[in-house]
């Protein structure tokens, strides 16, 4: 016999469930009407002809007994039509990123590693299309490699925090403003090249220095508001730094240097062009014997249009022990005698490039000098050497006479001995020295070397032959070298003379 039970009598102790809102029948109701509503109310755009709902708004506004009450109307209708410009936006870039999403092919993760391979205007570009493709931008890897050079700069110190920012853990280059060269930016009719200020680097040593010791590659292009404390902070935070270049900034050549020896002790290539051609006279003895022993891995050196001397420029040539690339273009002073010694012994010898371009007191003898010893074997893995001149090159013994057709340099020789050699020796139209010109007997003299050398000298102490020649010789301290060959040192401090003699 089946038994019915009946549900127990309600107490009045039973707890009342609490309604959810999808219980409230409220809620589907007011959004039902809210739903009929837009729909009514959107649906004007097409049925009603403008100068409808115009007429509707101001009857509207009629209807109202008070002016404040007409003001409070027209501030709803303001908000109501912000609010669906609002939705009908974000509703567009929802259906656009959801569309993006089907019809682009990459991956997210294939997008980044695209996305990483781009230069950082065009990542920019890029992140400023859709938001699918801003989200991959974010991500830090596409800014292991921050290259901002561009002909007309639009960059400035927010850009480039927030790149070094996204870029975090995985900085590895920075390359900042103009491409453009000091020596060849033109006046912009009052236009600032940069608007980088001497702040932009300040990220790099924030955070305890986090994003500089990842750094290994920085360049930076015509800053023209950077000095040197700003410079040096920055290097102070980059001990890893691999790569230096610096042009166009009104830094001191012996301050920077004095950095770079102190904190990147591990930099290969230093590229230095100064802002100020033949002004900066700031390099000093002890500086170049810090950066000698403090950073003996660098290979490539360029040092251009600052007030360099021989015996300074042998001291970083010759104690490198790597160096491949050499550049000293526009320097003033060097007349080419820190060559002496180098090619036949340890320093210098490594030497693959060399570019002595448009250096005012160069002179004809030691170019001459320089070709006989690569004439007599030296320098072996030489395969460039510039010596071009706009200016011609100095005489001997007064710089201010020029010679356009040195007939003294064995330039046709060293093409014959060394075809792998690429020489440029451009001279002014007038009297430029022709190689094509020259006559069989004066490539196949033995003695017409010497004796133009002699010719050339005011007390022939410079008469040599490839045989015996104390240019291919070390045959003391850099000291008594250039003694011998006549430098004047006296322009150093008394200190600096004493260092030598250390």
């Amino acid at each position: 016999m089946d038994t019915v039970h009946h549900p127990p009598p309600p107490s009045s102790m039973a707890k009342r469930p609490c309604p959810s809102s999808s219980q409230n029948p409220r809620f589907p109701s007011f959004f039902s009407q809210m739903d009929h509503l837009l729909d009514s109310f959107l649906f004007l755009a097409d049925s009603s002809p403008p100068i409808s709902l115009d007429l509707s708004f101001d009857r509207l506004l009629d209807s109202c007994p008070y002016d404040t009450d007409r003001s409070l109307l027209i501030d709803r209708a303001h908000k109501l039509g912000s609010l669906l410009i609002s939705a009908a936006n974000r509703s567009a870039g929802k259906r656009a990123s959801l569309h993006n999403s089907i019809a682009w092919a990459l991956p997210p993760d294939l997008t980044i590693k695209v996305f990483s391979m781009l230069d950082s205007q065009s990542l920019c570009y890029a992140a400023a299309t859709c938001s699918m493709f801003n989200k991959c931008a974010m991500e830090p890897f596409c800014y292991a490699n921050i290259d901002l050079t561009t002909i007309v700069p639009k960059v400035n110190n927010a850009v480039v925090s927030t790149m070094i920012r996204r870029a975090g853990k995985s900085l590895q280059n920075s390359a900042d403003v103009s491409s453009i060269s000091w020596n060849d930016k033109k006046t912009r009719q009052g236009k600032e090249s940069s608007i980088l200020t001497r702040s932009c680097l300040y990220p790099l040593s924030g955070k305890s220095g986090a994003a500089g010791t990842l750094l290994r590659r920085l360049h930076l292009y015509n800053i023209e508001r950077m000095d040197n404390a700003s410079l040096c902070a920055a290097l102070s935070a980059c001990p890893y730094l691999l790569d230096l270049e610096i042009v166009g900034l009104h830094v001191e050549l012996r301050q920077t240097l004095m950095s770079v020896s102190s904190n990147c002790h591990l930099i290969e290539r230093l590229f230095f062009e100064s802002s100020k051609t033949g002004r900066d006279d700031s390099l000093k003895v002890p500086t170049c014997v810090d950066l000698v022993n403090n950073c003996p891995n660098i290979f490539s050196l360029a040092m251009r249009g600052f007030k360099l001397h021989d015996y300074k420029v042998h001291l970083l040539v010759k104690g490198f022990l790597k160096l491949k690339y050499a550049d000293f273009s526009t320097s003033y002073s060097i007349t080419g005698t820190f060559l002496r010694n180098l090619g036949s012994c340890i320093g210098g010898n490594l030497l693959e490039v060399l570019i002595l371009r448009d250096c005012m007191h160069l002179k004809e003898v030691e170019v001459a000098l320089f070709l006989t010893s690569v004439l007599a074997g030296d320098f072996k893995f030489l395969r460039h050497l510039d010596i071009s001149n706009r200016e011609g090159l100095a005489s001997e013994g007064d710089w201010y006479h020029r010679s356009y057709n040195s007939s003294i340099i064995p330039l046709k020789q060293v093409l014959k001995v060394r075809p792998n050699i690429c020489l440029l020796a451009e001279f002014p139209s007038e009297g430029c020295f022709d190689i094509d010109r020259m006559t069989d007997s004066d490539i196949n003299s033995e003695v017409s070397l010497p004796l133009q050398l002699s010719s050339h000298t005011s007390d022939g102490s410079l008469l040599m032959s490839l045989s015996e020649s104390s240019y291919n010789s070390d045959q003391g301290s850099g000291k008594e070298e250039y003694q011998d060959s006549g430098l004047i040192i006296y322009e150093e401090s008394s200190d600096e003379v004493d260092f030598l003699v250390v």
